[in-house]
């Protein structure tokens, strides 16, 4: 399974994705343009010491990242119609989250609205933290494939 944050701009939350990932054997590809170094000290400070196990993958930009994956995709924003529990997660998916402030571009939500998964919120906020958002989704696919 692939974690995918899509120019991600606030290095604690990619950090704790990453510490995430590390947790739970999931590789984490980072799409360019960043909001941050990957030396960030924030950066490392929200992985701990962690970074050395790290399966870490980065792409140039969108364009790039779309040819390298070769199997099942999704894309997680509060814009999304279907619940995040809809699908039948596999091992191989990769789950894409968008950057915390602007989403994702517009040409996702056009092209792909039929992969376009959405966590319900039942009070009065935006869109939950991206970090709480991959964990909430990368735990439930956990679930399904190892039926834990």
């Amino acid at each position: 399974m692939k974690v995918v944050l899509l120019n991600p701009e606030i290095p604690p939350n990619t950090g704790n994705i990453a510490r995430l990932c590390v947790a739970c054997n999931v590789e984490l590809h980072l799409v360019k343009p960043l909001g941050f170094s990957i030396t960030d000290r924030y950066l490392k400070r929200a992985g701990l010491d962690y970074w050395d196990k790290l399966k870490l993958v980065i792409h140039e930009s969108l364009k790039d990242f779309f040819s390298y994956i070769d199997t099942d995709f999704y894309f997680f924003s509060s814009k999304g119609k279907k619940l995040y529990t809809d699908i039948n997660y596999k091992l191989d998916d990769y789950l894409i989250f968008g950057s915390e402030t602007r989403g994702f571009p517009e040409e996702i939500y056009q092209l792909h609205s039929d992969k376009l998964y959405t966590i319900p919120m039942f009070g009065e906020v935006r869109c939950l933290n991206l970090s709480n958002s991959v964990a909430i989704v990368v735990y439930e696919a956990l679930r399904q494939i190892h039926k834990f």
